[in-house]
């Protein structure tokens, strides 16, 4: 919606005391206005490989946090380089990937993993009914193949690695009512950064179902207004010398679940409800288990037994 003039215009015919304002991320000067009397920042104007940086520069010139919905890998790697000092020294706090992929995935594995300061693996399987994706994701995602020459990216021995072989094809058992489904593994979403971002696990994997990937494949986008609204189950699962740990989320529509997900989010940085300041994901900033609870009614949300 940050990019969209027409939607900008329809939501403030809609409400008379909405401030709309337009800024060129090329223009220091007409974002530094835009911002003027804000006290935070929630980026939803992908591609974040353009977008993210002059906002981010913005927010620190205004003293506001800075929050996003990037799902791009490489743009949330950027963000953690080039900002984290800046960020710390300046007491705010630059909130990159606080949507569906990165930021939910993040929640749930800090919360899963209890009091553990360090695991063998992270696992993070996506039971998705399916994903029409809007022309935004399908713009973002040309960008990052684009910047990493086409090959595909996973984190395995605690570093990125960047691969040209096929994604394995495996079977993932979700709780019910999912059950074991034929899944695509190593389909490297934002959780790749932002969990090992403050979590000590060397190995973060994750897993798609197949059905959503090949839709997710189809080449034509959905047109918001007629995109069918997805269910949805996340399953993380933690490992730590053969002891494993899980926490679950469900809900419906993936995009949808993004805003309270990022307005939960801002709240609680403004309430000054956070563990720490700088660039930081969810999981590092918030008590994860209070926080996925609060999301109800948008999603559900469970901790496994401890095994």
């Amino acid at each position: 919606m940050g990019r969209d003039a027409i939607k900008l215009k329809e939501l403030a015919a809609a409400d008379p005391g909405l401030v709309t304002r337009q800024a060129s991320t090329d223009d220091p000067e007409a974002l530094d206005k835009a911002l003027e009397g804000a006290t935070a920042v929630i980026n939803c104007a992908g591609p974040f490989a353009t977008t993210a940086a002059p906002l981010i520069e913005a927010a620190l010139r205004a003293g506001i946090p800075y929050v996003d919905v990037a799902a791009e890998i490489e743009a949330n790697l950027d963000t953690f380089a080039d900002f984290a000092e800046r960020a710390r020294a300046a007491g705010t706090v630059v909130l990159p990937a606080m949507a569906f992929y990165g930021g939910l995935g993040d929640l749930l594995a800090t919360a899963a993993m209890r009091e553990w300061t360090a695991a063998d693996e992270a696992h993070v399987a996506y039971g998705l009914s399916g994903w029409r994706p809007t022309e935004g994701t399908r713009l973002a995602g040309a960008v990052s193949r684009e910047r990493r020459g086409g090959l595909r990216v996973r984190y395995a021995g605690g570093r990125i690695e960047y691969h040209d072989d096929q994604p394995p094809a495996l079977d993932w058992d979700f709780p019910e009512p999912l059950g074991t489904r034929a899944v695509i593994g190593e389909f490297s979403m934002a959780d790749i950064v932002t969990i090992p971002s403050h979590l000590r696990i060397p190995e973060v994997r994750s897993y798609m179902a197949a059905e959503a990937a090949l839709e997710l494949a189809a080449p034509a986008a959905a047109d918001e207004r007629d995109r069918p609204a997805e269910t949805f189950l996340v399953d993380v699962v933690v490992r730590a010398g053969g002891q494993e740990r899980r926490a679950v989320a469900r809900g419906r529509d993936i995009y949808a679940v993004s805003a309270p997900l990022a307005v939960e989010a801002v709240e609680r940085i403004l309430s000054g409800r956070v563990r720490t300041t700088g660039v930081a994901s969810a999981g590092a900033l918030f008590d994860a288990a209070d926080f996925l609870r609060a999301l109800a009614p948008h999603l559900s949300f469970e901790l496994g037994p401890v095994a």
